[in-house]
């Protein structure tokens, strides 16, 4: 087969694959919880006899392996399997059917991209290297691809090269965002917890509250955010809960905790970040006598466009006439696929869901059928201008 023309599926394997979805949209399981839908990930991927199929990669995560007959680059292309802890509100017939959950994300149709992708290699392989499909685990909280990376069996498709992407609202649909360079936000949440004394309502005097510091921290923390997302020094600070002593009028609160999300352009602009943050919550805690404990959860490394993989997307989506520029790129939310830039070259755009959809994680989000077929096109054609089909 010419490298220049990419293999296709047919209008009833596409239809097959938005009833996939569709199926997989019903049964949303969480990060680290994600056995059923790796299961029949796998059960799928065997049909198209993959030259090797791993299973159990950091947790849940999945990979076929798909051998050319000659030597050549590992190409490696990623989707993800987890799901969110958000009711869903919407009503399309195939809506979740476990309460206070959803894919809400579009993670079943990327999953749906490349089980196509699977389809395509199981009928034709690579000419030469090799092209590996990763169905990774827990994307949402940030561990995924770090355990994935750190299993001992990823050394066996440790990749050359590794293309991902993500369907986005707001930008118009099937259009696709990419650039050079910094591609998605560093995030991570700190918990802040403030330990006090508890005392009577009537003589607060007696104990520690935590109140006047908690209250301080807020308005402190969220004055760090600085710049827009262009500017290197890029910073956002979100106060996503607060918690101050128990539900009662008759006790003057002793303890509190405040999650806090902090978000950066690049990972040194995190330290600093993280350093400020951390230095206020002491002084608050000083300031007002309490006892303080931080940790750290869902760590995302920013995400970092490699400029040759990017040509080399960029080259795809134009022979696919799939029109693309930089605008929408670098986006405000994080993506664990950074992880993958210490080990190949890496790129990852952003597909255009429509305008007029609701955004990412809300409550009625639901990924459009129409991107699956452009997602494939897109990702044929780079498999095969890189590695070509026998």
């Amino acid at each position: 087969m010419p490298e220049s023309e990419p293999p296709r599926l047919d209008a009833a394997a596409l239809a097959e694959l938005t009833a996939w979805r569709r199926e997989l949209h019903r049964h949303p399981e969480l990060s680290g919880q994600e056995a059923a839908t790796a299961a029949r990930v796998a059960e799928r991927l065997e049909t198209t006899r993959p030259d090797m199929l791993l299973t159990g990669l950091g947790g849940h995560g999945v990979a076929a392996v798909y051998e050319g007959a000659a030597p050549g680059p590992t190409l490696l292309l990623r989707c993800e399997l987890d799901a969110l802890p958000i009711e869903e509100t919407g009503r399309p017939d195939w809506r979740s059917t476990v309460p206070g959950r959803g894919h809400l994300c579009g993670h079943d149709g990327h999953m749906a991209i490349l089980a196509g992708m699977a389809e395509l290699l199981g009928r034709h392989r690579p000419r030469h290297g090799r092209a590996v499909l990763l169905f990774q685990p827990s994307e949402e909280d940030g561990r995924g691809a770090a355990a994935v990376i750190a299993d001992p069996a990823f050394a066996r498709i440790a990749p050359d090269w590794a293309f991902a992407l993500h369907n986005m609202p707001g930008l118009p649909l099937g259009h696709a965002a990419l650039r050079p360079g910094p591609a998605a936000c560093a995030s991570r949440g700190l918990r802040i917890a403030l330990t006090g004394r508890t005392a009577h309502a009537s003589q607060p005097e007696t104990g520690r509250s935590p109140m006047a510091a908690i209250s301080a921290l807020m308005p402190a923390l969220t004055a760090l955010g600085a710049g827009d997302i262009e500017d290197p020094e890029f910073a956002l600070v979100t106060i996503t809960h607060a918690r101050m002593g128990a539900p009662a009028f008759g006790i003057a609160p002793g303890e509190a905790e405040l999650f806090v999300t902090l978000r950066s352009l690049t990972d040194a602009r995190m330290t600093g970040l993280v350093r400020e943050a951390e230095a206020l919550a002491r002084q608050a805690a000083e300031r007002h006598g309490l006892g303080l404990a931080i940790t750290h959860h869902d760590v995302f490394r920013h995400c970092e466009n490699d400029r040759e993989a990017v040509a080399r997307l960029a080259a795809a989506l134009e022979a696919e006439a799939v029109p693309h520029g930089p605008r929408g790129q670098p986006m405000r939310a994080s993506e664990d696929f950074g992880r993958f830039a210490d080990e190949a070259k890496t790129a990852l755009m952003l597909l255009g869901a429509g305008r007029d959809r609701p955004d990412l994680h809300n409550p009625d989000y639901d990924f459009p059928d129409a991107l699956i077929e452009t997602g494939l096109r897109c990702f044929a054609r780079l498999t095969g201008d890189m590695l070509g089909y026998a």
